[in-house]
């Protein structure tokens, strides 16, 4: 895991304005002038807290690098920090205005209740000190007892989900302003299909973990087929202490490709995800590789690699045993995943 060091270097503002506008953005709906980069920065890390103290500083230097587009969810205890650091870039005339920057954030399992999606939006927005999010997702297509926040969660906690119910109270939070757009996130195509059947608001996104070794073209597919923009976290293979494994930054196949072109094996993950036409979130807490990360738009791979990337062996890094109990509401990893892994 990259950590941050005791002193970052600032990067030259002409590095800052070239990065952040080389990233290709991707309207959600057809009223949107802004839309979504597609290259997008994930503060995510476990255990969820640990970072507490450097990330305002992290995010700050993702900012200069040229990041606009910042992941959070109220799990992972980074939407203060990241509140502060957009008070600080804008104080500091990193950014001119809250517009520049996409933000997203999602409701955590104990909110998802029909009831309590409008309150934790709006806990989530004094956490971050704005007035609206650009993005707002239900975390997972799983409901726990309201409480604790906290992942894994306690199997005794477990309570079935009333995806249509939630999926309205979120339509109510794009209603009244307090996000741009609505998706979903570690939705199955039967899970997205439920939602879609009765939504008035049709989900903008569904984040769902994807890279070289879990590919999700079903999954791609079915979003490509309903309109929904899928965004993609774990690019890398998100080694980690919850999920994740070496799988991706071992293969010997990315480590052809990636010396054959003169990258590293990260930038050919991420190039490869964004050929695939979806918004990529990174996570590197290192500069030297936030930079490297935006590097991956003038240059492509060949019809060969992308034809060799296609033929690795496929294994989800993150089942979500978590959600699975014998006394249910999912009995089965088949139950949740709606046998897509």
């Amino acid at each position: 895991m990259d950590v941050v060091g005791t002193r970052m270097q600032e990067s030259s503002p002409e590095l800052s304005a070239v990065s952040h506008q080389s990233i290709p953005t991707l309207p959600l709906d057809p009223t949107d002038e802004k839309g979504i980069p597609l290259l997008g920065f994930g503060t995510a890390e476990y255990p969820f807290g640990a970072s507490m103290d450097t990330m305002k500083d992290t995010i700050i230097q993702a900012i200069k690098v040229g990041y606009r587009h910042f992941d959070t969810a109220a799990l992972y205890q980074t939407e203060q920090p990241l509140g502060e650091a957009i008070v600080d870039a804008l104080r500091l005339g990193l950014i001119k205005s809250r517009d520049e920057l996409f933000i997203t954030s999602k409701l955590w399992c104990s909110d998802a209740h029909c009831d309590r999606v409008v309150p934790a939006l709006q806990r989530t927005l004094r956490s971050l000190k704005l007035e609206y999010l650009d993005l707002y997702l239900v975390h997972w297509p799983a409901s726990v007892k309201p409480g604790e926040m906290e992942l894994p969660v306690k199997k005794e906690n477990l309570v079935p989900i009333d995806l249509n119910s939630v999926w309205e109270a979120m339509e109510e939070c794009q209603g009244l302003g307090l996000t741009k757009s609505i998706g979903v996130s570690n939705f199955s195509c039967k899970k997205l299909e439920t939602v879609l059947s009765t939504a008035k608001i049709p989900p903008a996104v569904n984040q769902v973990e994807m890279n070289p070794m879990w590919q999700q073209k079903k999954l791609r597919n079915f979003c490509k087929e309903k309109g929904v923009l899928v965004e993609v976290y774990s690019p890398l293979g998100a080694k980690g202490t919850l999920w994740g494994s070496n799988r991706v930054m071992e293969s010997e196949t990315l480590k052809e490709i990636a010396q054959a072109k003169g990258k590293s094996l990260a930038q050919v993950c991420l190039r490869w995800a964004y050929e695939q036409g979806v918004s990529v979130l990174v996570k590197s807490f290192n500069k030297e590789r936030m930079e490297q990360n935006l590097d991956i738009f003038d240059w492509k791979l060949s019809a060969d690699e992308l034809h060799k990337i296609s033929q690795l062996p496929q294994c989800k890094g993150f089942p979500a045993g978590e959600f699975v109990s014998e006394d249910g509401p999912y009995k089965s990893l088949e139950e949740l995943w709606d046998g897509e892994i």
